[in-house]
């Protein structure tokens, strides 16, 4: 059993769940994840690790609201309940080295896995310049938590109610022509962020990471759900990542596979595809 012991909502339809997990949290690397059985009727269900505490045995989730499941295990449990069970840590931890300057990109709720990667460069003596970004100032994820591991922090929103007026990728690329030292870069968040980000160092010659976390199904490699092509050659995001070499992914390929079940995903959902909540 894994029990739910403090549990708030961070911004509309996303919750921080801090859940007691002493195994995992003494294992936990930056980059892995964990799969979630909150009771015997409900799916499996992959969540990165956001943060961990090893004396305390907890770890933190980072949990949006974005269909059936994830709904069930952050509205219908509360402090103080628990879940069936919890699996991990899971998947391949992040390159944890002193590259020299790191920049770390968190879009959306991606900053929760950015942040232990970016605490973990810190310590490494890394310099660590983050660029975290979402649409709106309401859904800015952790900024004083990624402030406390930077030393520079840049925050974007796409409407301008906070920061930087524009996308994560702005600031990134104007920090590249002007020539700053750059040594790599990690970013999270929706695809055609990372795909952008990849876009932005690639002429730059800037190695890049991307965690692949959101087209993992199973987690164990047994489903073949996550599937993607990197270098040309098939790899499994639960197993041999999630993070890869941003440069060597196929996007377009990634982006398509992503499509394949949105139309039983709004019926799910009970829109019948009417909404804009898929799209």
């Amino acid at each position: 059993m894994a029990k739910i012991l403090d549990k708030k909502l961070v911004s509309p339809a996303v919750y921080e769940l801090v859940i007691e997990a002493p195994l995992i949290a003494r294992k936990c690397k930056p980059g892995q994840f964990v799969i979630v059985l909150s009771d015997p009727e409900s799916e499996r269900v992959p969540f990165t690790i956001a943060d961990f505490d090893r004396e305390k045995g907890t770890i933190t989730m980072i949990i949006q609201v974005v269909g059936n499941t994830s709904r069930h295990i952050c509205e219908d449990f509360e402090a103080g309940d628990e879940w069936d069970n919890i699996v991990g840590p899971l998947g391949q931890p992040s390159e944890m080295k002193n590259f020299g300057t790191v920049v770390c990109v968190g879009g959306g709720i991606g900053v929760a896995p950015v942040y232990p990667i970016a605490r973990a460069y810190k310590e490494l003596g890394n310099k660590v310049i983050s660029i975290i970004g979402a649409r709106n100032k309401e859904l800015v994820l952790w900024e004083d938590r990624m402030r406390a591991v930077s030393d520079e922090l840049i925050v974007c929103t796409d409407d301008g109610s906070y920061g930087h007026k524009g996308f994560v990728t702005d600031p990134l690329k104007a920090m590249l022509e002007k020539g700053e030292k750059v040594d790599y870069v990690i970013a999270i968040g929706p695809v055609i962020m990372m795909r952008n980000v990849a876009r932005t160092t690639e002429p730059f010659k800037v190695f890049t990471a991307v965690s692949l976390n959101t087209i993992m199904v199973d987690g164990t490699g047994m489903c073949g759900g996550c599937r993607v092509l990197v270098g040309g050659e098939n790899k499994f995001a639960c197993v041999d990542g999630p993070e890869f070499d941003a440069h060597k992914v196929d996007f377009a390929n990634l982006m398509e596979r992503q499509k394949m079940y949105k139309t039983q995903e709004s019926v799910e959902w009970g829109c019948g595809g009417a909404c804009k909540c898929l799209k």
